[in-house]
């Protein structure tokens, strides 16, 4: 009886326990919700500014818990994306090829080494799309991208061919990006983007970003002509150097750079005082694959190879592949780099260099941290390539269009004419956006895919931005600039802990580019500050 007492005591004590918790947690707070009505009231607010509102916006603001719109405003309108293309660029690819899959790049030859180390035939380079044959080292470095040797792949591929006993080569050296189109621009590119690092032309042999250093420094008085260098293989282009030194304090300098479409001479004209600190700007290589077998051709030289033949290319011509229909977006075989299915060779080639990349997914970072135009065409071509039937743009597309149709995302909602948003005659709505942002969301490999975005106040294109704010490491978003247009689509997740998907697009403003990216970040901040209030 005395035990049984005892067992109802305690038993009295942990009911009372348990109902004054209950009561407790009645009276505590209840985590704030959004108040709607105020992030559409501050929305409002922020685009109505009168310099603000004389440009086009859209925006749309969803939770990811139950899809429920937040806010919209012209969510249904086409705004012209910048590189916001390259959230659907990116998503597709890592749906259809997957993250695994590797870029395989070789050195082959249609001939033969005998016993003397003479080869009897061509030696090619032989390309097929990896972006990172540079000095890129991956996995991407928060806030910095850290560099190796510009050349370093090649440097390794040639010791590879001097290693397999070659002395002496009878052919020539062979650039062959044939694994792709002959497709170096896309519809809509600016003629003067060709010459930048941002338009450099595509080719499925791709080195250095397709780009060479200038750097430009002043001479030790005024009056000589500046000192210009080019790296890393500094015959590739000729110079015209016109800058002049000027006396000291007499800044800014003032440096013009021009390329005549399809020329390989550079005009460099301006000035640049004598106390400047110099000035270092990327510009494009005009035939990838033709610098690729230069560079190649002078590696085997200087380790005492002796070469017979000239450097050439080999393309394939847009004109000799046919059109094609989608059967299927399964996800690529990972680990060799080949289309499938493969095509008959023309000759069978004895391979004595092979360089593997990283997992494809490494490369996606970079693209969407760093906005890097060029590898999101090379994905473009990737897609055409494995999962159509020909590595062109047109093949990419359709690809891309057949996700966006599983995705949810109707053919009126976008039209694409490149994989990078360089292209002006791109279009697409807030709209397809955030659908886009919620389908991925609710993939296997989401995660992945929002690991490559740029984290706010932390890193890639976002590193500077709402630094010392709510914002900071709450957003994971894709930047996108072009003349009088701005845009930032991603993720964010509020105070309260609601995560949101969203799309920002400005179109047809004259906004100072500081200004527009602020008003941007204001509508981002109301977003993820607004999650703190409570409804009134």
């Amino acid at each position: 009886m005395r035990r049984t007492r005892i067992f109802a005591r305690l038993f009295l004590v942990v009911l009372f326990a348990a109902q004054l918790s209950v009561a407790e947690s009645a009276k505590a707070p209840k985590p704030p919700k959004l108040n709607r009505a105020q992030l559409s009231q501050n929305i409002d607010k922020i685009i109505s500014e009168p310099d603000v509102s004389r440009g086009f916006w859209g925006v749309e603001v969803v939770s990811l818990k139950d899809g429920t719109v937040l806010y919209t405003v012209n969510a249904d309108k086409l705004f012209t994306p910048a590189s916001n293309t390259k959230l659907f660029t990116t998503a597709a690819t890592l749906a259809t090829i997957g993250p695994d899959y590797v870029f395989k790049t070789t050195v082959e030859t249609n001939g033969k080494v005998d016993r003397y180390g003479r080869l009897n035939g061509d030696l090619f380079v032989v390309g097929r799309g990896d972006p990172n044959i540079s000095g890129r080292a991956l996995p991407y470095y928060r806030r910095t991208e850290r560099k190796e040797p510009s050349l370093r792949v090649l440097e390794d591929l040639a010791d590879q061919v001097v290693a397999r006993g070659v002395k002496y080569i009878d052919g020539d050296i062979v650039g062959d990006d044939s694994y792709f189109a002959f497709e170096r621009y896309g519809e809509g590119w600016a003629q003067d983007d060709m010459v930048w690092e941002w338009g450099a032309p595509v080719s499925a042999l791709t080195i250095n970003d397709n780009v060479v250093y200038v750097s430009i420094f002043p001479a030790e008085r005024p009056g000589d002509k500046a000192f210009v260098q080019i790296s890393p293989y500094a015959e590739y282009y000729k110079i015209d150097n016109r800058v002049m030194t000027t006396p000291g304090g007499t800044g800014p300098r003032r440096i013009y750079i021009t390329r005549e479409p399809g020329a390989n001479q550079l005009t460099i004209f301006g000035n640049i005082p004598v106390d400047d600190a110099g000035a270092n700007e990327a510009l494009a290589i005009e035939d990838p694959a033709d610098f690729a077998a230069q560079v190649f051709r002078n590696m085997l030289e200087k380790r005492g190879v002796v070469i017979y033949g000239k450097p050439r290319t080999k393309h394939t011509e847009l004109a000799s592949l046919s059109t094609f229909s989608i059967t299927t977006i399964a996800p690529a075989a990972a680990g060799d780099g080949e289309a499938r299915p493969k095509p008959p060779s023309p000759d069978s080639r004895l391979v004595l260099a092979t360089y593997q990349s990283q997992a494809l997914v490494q490369d996606l970072k970079v693209i969407n941290k760093v906005s890097q135009n060029l590898h999101a065409e090379l994905m473009l071509r990737l897609m055409g390539r494995e999962k159509g039937n020909g590595g062109t743009i047109e093949a990419g597309l359709e690809v891309m269009r057949g996700f966006l149709s599983q995705a949810g995302i109707h053919s009126d909602e976008y039209v694409f004419f490149d994989g990078s948003g360089l292209s002006r005659q791109n279009l697409v709505t807030p709209h397809a956006l955030v659908r886009l942002l919620r389908y991925v969301d609710s993939q296997p490999w989401g995660p992945k895919f929002e690991d490559t975005l740029p984290v706010a106040g932390l890193d890639g294109s976002l590193s500077e931005r709402m630094r010392s704010t709510l914002g900071q490491g709450r957003v994971q978003a894709k930047t996108g600039s072009l003349g009088h247009v701005n845009s930032l689509s991603g993720y964010a997740t509020t105070i309260s802990g609601d995560r949101v998907a969203f799309s920002i697009m400005a179109n047809n403003h004259n906004l100072p580019s500081k200004r527009a990216l602020e008003t941007i970040d204001n509508i981002v901040s109301a977003i993820v500050e607004e999650g703190g209030k409570s409804t009134k």
